[in-house]
């Protein structure tokens, strides 16, 4: 490539297979289009077949960090790991913040890239611009704090200093639909089954060795001026604000209390829109309150750790001392953020503090995504109630001290519970005639934001393309935090539009790679001006929106090419008309999905769902034979490749 500032110019691809390596450059006109990170690592996946099987040898698995990755510039701490998805079959990428990210860029490499299948456990190990593949053999079966402390001794490193690690436990060896890649901190890539292709390929971890070596801006001038922008708009925040405003005072739990509060917290699998709707509809003892943030601050909080560059420190870590079945367990861990609490809390009927602490450090030694986790445990206890679970194993309402256990159970497919529920929700609901319990969209379930609530949050669960995710497109940043303005958050029309504004914006962001949190702060302003500085180039704001843009069609092409349309812009009957209403504040509302999604596709310029072939043309996606359809013609789905 040409020499486009941020950039080692240097991805491994390794097959597992055979245990090859192989180093080759960026396609030049692959890093202007795509940017990096997200954006170039689904462009690889893409490159690969979009039929591949998502845990056969030939599904690509990357690990990909951008043009800002380990650089000054603020929050770029990011990496992303993108793949096909065994949860959702559809594309996916998910980030992990810490300093895995930073250092691999230090090691020399934008990205490093699995395929096949190695015939026994292996760890890749980087340092200095080479890859190794190293026996882990000796490691299988642990968990990933065993994981972790194992291979900081045999490399004689120290994490946070000169060492890093991403790993899986359990829960990605055994098949887990959800399981998740963690790395030293507790910080998992954690949506859509990453550490369930990384076991099939009997990968245990990645360890990377280097000192800090962050790249030089190609134009220091323009960098600076885009650096010191950027702090300003972190600093004023009162959002970002360090030691000041409330994602660095309570991290992402401070949320907790404001969707109490709007009745925008999803409560006992969906059924309520708060604790306190549950609490006088049920007489049960449960609050949203003793899980906020403020809650944990004050009362069990022991460290604030950061990432790279970040000087926010919104991660939290907690200890806690609980009797677990006569046991004292003296527990420390990150993180507990808002979605963690949410789905193993209130959306399961209890909001124990304490015990949600230990089921977020069982969850992240067994590499299992807690979102999901909580989720799949709360439709579980849905069924329960419906006797739907009678043949493999029952769990009661707010049953946190089984949950505990059943994460394990889960992780390891210990019983037949555990192993149900290990599939996910699509095939838990198909096995068990449940559909009606799931809240998942393609697969992949909800997180802590009520469509009946907040509507631009409906949209964006719906069209999400990697599932229900709110970090697709964070409409809540407009509908509660009145970013970049405010707006009603029970008002349908706009959504559609606004939605994937946001989409585009967060696609930018995750192949810079740097964290998502800053858009409280920055705007592609700031974006535009950091980027022109560290690469070099002189692209206008139109310029990277459009990249962003591109992306997410891209993304949405390859699963047009797997069968995907308009009918899975969907979401859980009981947020629709004719299911649950909201109550309290959102009393009597439903989620408008289909007037927002005619929006929403307008806006797009897709047919149902569907990437046109003009509109692959116009972005300049030319990557296969389109899908057939055109705007014009009003077109049909792309077919199903069974």
């Amino acid at each position: 490539m040409s020499d486009i500032g941020g950039f080692q110019d240097r991805i491994a691809r390794i097959d597992l297979s055979d245990g090859g390596v192989t180093y080759e450059s960026i396609d030049d006109e692959d890093a202007k289009k795509y940017i990096g990170a997200r954006g170039l690592g689904v462009k690889y996946i893409f490159d690969q077949g979009p039929e591949v099987d998502p845990l056969g040898p030939d599904n690509l698995l990357a690990f990909m960090n951008g043009p800002l990755s380990g650089t000054q510039v603020t929050m770029s701490g990011r990496i992303a790991v993108c793949t096909k998805s065994p949860l959702t079959g559809t594309i996916t990428d998910s980030h992990h913040g810490g300093w895995s990210g930073a250092r691999l860029k230090w090691a020399g490499f934008d990205g490093l890239t699995f395929e096949g299948e190695a015939d026994e456990p292996v760890y890749a190990y980087v340092e200095d611009g080479e890859v190794e593949l190293r026996d882990a053999s000796h490691l299988w079966g642990e968990g990933v704090h065993e994981t972790r402390d194992r291979l900081e001794e045999e490399h004689e490193g120290s994490y946070g200093k000169n060492l890093s690690m991403m790993a899986i436990g359990p829960a990605g060896e055994n098949g887990v639909k959800y399981a998740c890649i963690m790395n030293e901190d507790d910080r998992a890539s954690g949506r859509g089954g990453t550490g369930c292709v990384m076991g099939s390929k009997n990968l245990k971890a990645i360890v990377i060795k280097s000192t800090t070596q962050m790249p030089k801006p190609a134009d220091p001038e323009t960098f600076k001026e885009g650096h010191q922008q950027a702090m300003q708009a972190i600093t004023e925040s009162e959002v970002t604000a360090p030691n000041e405003g409330g994602l660095s005072m309570y991290g992402t739990n401070v949320l907790m209390n404001i969707g109490e509060e709007m009745d925008g917290l999803p409560t006992k699998n969906g059924k309520y829109t708060s604790t306190k709707s549950m609490r006088e509809a049920e007489g049960v003892d449960i609050d949203a309150e003793r899980v906020s943030g403020e809650n944990v601050r004050e009362n069990i909080l022991v460290d604030e750790p950061t990432c790279h560059s970040c000087p926010v420190a919104c991660k939290k870590e907690v200890e806690v001392d609980v009797m677990h079945k006569g046991e004292e367990l003296n527990v420390r861990t990150e993180s507990y953020e808002y979605e963690s609490a949410y789905a193993l809390g209130p959306n399961s009927g209890h909001t124990d503090r304490d015990e949600i602490a230990v089921m977020l450090e069982r969850c992240n030694d067994m590499g299992v995504d807690t979102i999901d986790a909580g989720n799949m445990m709360a439709m579980a206890m849905e069924m329960t109630e419906e006797g739907k679970l009678e043949d493999v194993g029952e769990l009661d309402w707010g049953d946190s001290e089984t949950m505990i256990d059943l994460i394990e159970r889960i992780a390891r497919r210990e019983d037949d519970l555990g192993d149900l529920l290990a599939e996910g929700p699509r095939r838990v609901a198909d096995r068990m005639d449940a559909r009606e319990n799931s809240l998942a969209v393609k697969g992949q379930t909800i997180a802590a934001y009520d469509p009946r609530c907040m509507k631009g949050m409906g949209i964006g669960y719906a069209t999400s393309n990697r599932g229900a995710c709110h970090l697709r497109g964070y409409t809540p940043a407009a509908e509660i935090l009145g970013i970049p303005e405010k707006v009603d958050p029970y008002e349908y029309e706009g959504k559609g539009e606004l939605t994937a504004q946001f989409q585009d914006l967060h696609a930018i962001s995750d192949s810079f790679d740097i964290c998502k949190f800053n858009a409280f702060a920055e705007g592609i302003e700031e974006y535009v001006t950091q980027y022109n500085g560290m690469t070099g180039r002189d692209v206008s704001e139109d310029d990277l929106l459009e990249a962003g843009e591109r992306i997410y069609n891209l993304e949405r092409y390859y699963n047009n090419l797997n069968g995907f349309d308009g009918s899975d812009d969907s979401l859980p009957e009981r947020f629709l008309e004719d299911g649950i209403p909201g109550q309290g504040a959102s009393e009597g509302e439903y989620c408008e999905l289909d007037e927002m999604k005619a929006e929403y596709y307008e806006h797009r310029g897709w047919v149902d769902g569907v990437v046109p072939d003009e509109k692959l043309d116009d972005l300049g996606i030319e990557v296969g034979p389109g899908t057939g359809v055109s705007a014009d013609d009003g077109g049909a789905a792309a077919p199903s490749d069974d």
